[in-house]
């Protein structure tokens, strides 16, 4: 590279992210349990309205995204004018790094917290700060130590993403009251729709300033390949954001079918109490075979064996039977494969295999 050409701070820095596998050598067929996506793919009215959009490939989309906030408001009961949509809840994120950290700035993430996070930091040229997690779990005590003047924005997911572990909201509103008026919390609840009784951190941004969710479609609705996610705060932090989100950003095709999605609550209700059942199920059968398991809130299990060797032997195994899990090395849990709930012929099919490798079967 010229020595006349640089990258502005940060770039370098970043790690590259690294995707769930899609493909085992020498398998034709492959169940993918990597990357949590819904088993049961979106529901039959996305998929129409998807089909349908297709005629209208030659125009350009709406700029405002209006159809779609009002549906998600609808749906949630919130304000369509504090929405922003983006393209999956990663761009979100990343207008919020853009717009509230820099050089000189730090950002707050945790030391198996979602690998985004530190890569949004570093491109916004601030520096990313990872704190201690207490036994898989988020620590309030260990990110309000870790603030100072120099901290712009805190990011966590909940539930967490690799460890499906969440915090309570009492733990939330503490973390919360006691951050500087300067931090803006940044409430990832990707995987909100899976957890009992939680609205994902709506209650928070209605009550504090300085507090920011975002959402996806990616998991329950099942639209990842889409690309489609949200944010819900104060109108003034919205403003912000949306003066740095492309006119364009999302296609009517995307906007088409995450209406029809999230209207199709009935849907969405049956895919969480599938996943569940079988995430019940599954961890269940794990701690029956010796193979540790946190509880999750989420729609995956985080597996926990004896060793980093013990994993990695495991993983092997399941490639062998053709079977993707997704090695959490990456998130400073060696020892542990993360898995995706699948349905039930896919959580039978795995418990079948660890428990002929684990020699209980």
């Amino acid at each position: 590279m010229s020595d006349a050409i640089r990258p502005q701070p940060g770039i370098m820095d970043i790690a590259l992210y690294v995707s769930g596998e899609s493909h085992v050598a020498g398998k034709t067929e492959v169940l993918k349990l990597s990357s949590n996506e819904n088993p049961y793919g979106p529901s039959p009215l996305a998929q129409a309205a998807y089909a349908s959009a297709a005629s209208n490939l030659h125009r350009y989309p709406n700029t405002d995204h209006s159809a779609l906030r009002r549906a998600i408001a609808e749906v949630h009961n919130l304000d369509a004018e504090r929405i922003i949509c983006g393209v999956g809840s990663d761009e979100v994120l990343q207008f919020i790094a853009q717009c509230y950290a820099g050089q000189g700035d730090e950002v707050i993430t945790t030391q198996h917290g979602f690998s985004m996070y530190p890569i949004l930091a570093h491109a916004a040229g601030a520096t990313p700060v990872e704190v201690h997690e207490a036994e898989r779990c988020v620590d309030v005590d260990a990110i309000l130590d870790a603030v100072n003047e120099f901290t712009r924005i805190v990011f966590i997911a909940n539930p967490a993403n690799p460890t499906g572990t969440m915090l309570p909201e009492a733990e939330l509103r503490r973390l919360i009251e006691n951050l500087p008026p300067h931090v803006l919390f940044v409430h990832d609840g990707a995987y909100t729709e899976f957890a009992d009784g939680f609205d994902g951190g709506v209650s928070l941004v209605n009550d504090y300033r300085n507090v920011v969710m975002t959402r996806t479609f990616s998991k329950i609705h099942g639209l990842g390949g889409l690309r489609i996610g949200w944010g819900y705060a104060q109108r003034d932090v919205i403003d912000v954001l949306n003066r740095v989100r492309q006119p364009f950003n999302l296609s009517e095709v995307q906007m088409a079918t995450a209406e029809a999605a999230i209207r199709d609550v009935e849907y969405t209700r049956w895919c969480h109490d599938e996943n569940a059942r079988w995430r019940d199920w599954l961890r269940q059968a794990l701690v029956q075979m010796g193979v540790g398991c946190d509880e999750s809130f989420a729609n995956f299990l985080l597996a926990r064996f004896d060793s980093p060797a013990e994993a990695e032997a495991c993983d092997a195994a399941l490639k062998d039977d053709g079977i993707l899990v997704r090695r959490t090395s990456g998130y400073q849990l060696p020892e542990c494969l993360r898995i995706t709930v699948g349905d039930e012929a896919a959580c039978r099919r795995i418990v079948d295999v660890i428990a002929r490798f684990k020699g209980v079967r």
